[in-house]
């Protein structure tokens, strides 16, 4: 399978806005499957007519502001499918999802979909790696550089990328050895847990597509922190 978003990670620490018409640094992604693409866009609070206007990403600073809109606490983001995957990806401070999945009843992940979600959290770390797996409409969650215990199939992708990083709780390591690995690897975290969720899910986004903002523009009215 191959590792179709660790261009994303490698590129988690630069500047948001560094000279492309769409996105390259400090993106997270949120990806649904199971669940048509316009109905879960809505969900995390989009406006369907917004959606049929069929605005790219690089045009979002052209466009008029939607009528009756505070634009203070949207999200402007972007949105494409990859098999039966509809992901959705964001370089403010986190994810939409991981604002309102608890809160907003509407945002609740649902039996039979499967929900991931890797968010940067610039506004309060740790990054998380959040994964619905739809099978009781409950949402694990874990730091990046940890496991996904509950989840044999993508717990062994995150290990098969490097993702997993050791932990005093392994009955290996040591608090130093430990501290000493995080230390040497710390910048290399972001591209492993993309990577190993990629194989985990076999989501491919294009590099080029994304860094020139030719996906389509999807507003989110992101609950207020």
């Amino acid at each position: 399978m191959p590792d179709g978003m660790r261009w994303i990670g490698e590129h988690s620490y630069e500047d948001a806005k560094r000279g492309v018409p769409g996105m390259r640094g400090s993106i997270s992604l949120t990806a649904a499957r199971g669940v048509e693409a316009e109905a879960f866009l809505v969900r995390l609070g989009a406006d369907s007519e917004q959606l049929q206007c069929g605005d790219l990403y690089n045009e979002r600073d052209e466009l008029a502001t939607p009528s009756g809109v505070d634009m203070t606490h949207v999200s402007r983001a972007m949105y494409g499918t990859c098999g039966d995957w509809v992901y959705v990806l964001e370089d403010g401070f986190a994810a939409t999802w991981f604002f309102g999945h608890r809160g907003v009843p509407e945002m609740d992940p649902l039996v039979g979909e499967e929900i991931i979600c890797l968010t940067l959290n610039h506004h309060d770390a740790p990054s998380l790696i959040l994964h619905a797996p739809g099978d009781n409409g409950r949402t694990w969650e874990t730091e990046f550089r940890g496991g996904a215990d509950w989840s044999p199939e993508l717990d062994a992708a995150l290990r098969a990328t490097g993702a997993v990083f050791p932990s005093l709780y392994d009955g290996v390591s040591t608090e130093a050895e430990v501290e000493l690995y995080y230390e040497a690897h710390a910048d290399e975290i972001p591209a492993r847990v993309f990577a190993g969720v990629g194989r985990y899910s076999g989501l491919t986004i294009d590099r080029a597509t994304v860094e020139a903002g030719l996906l389509p523009l999807v507003l989110l009215s992101s609950p207020v922190i």
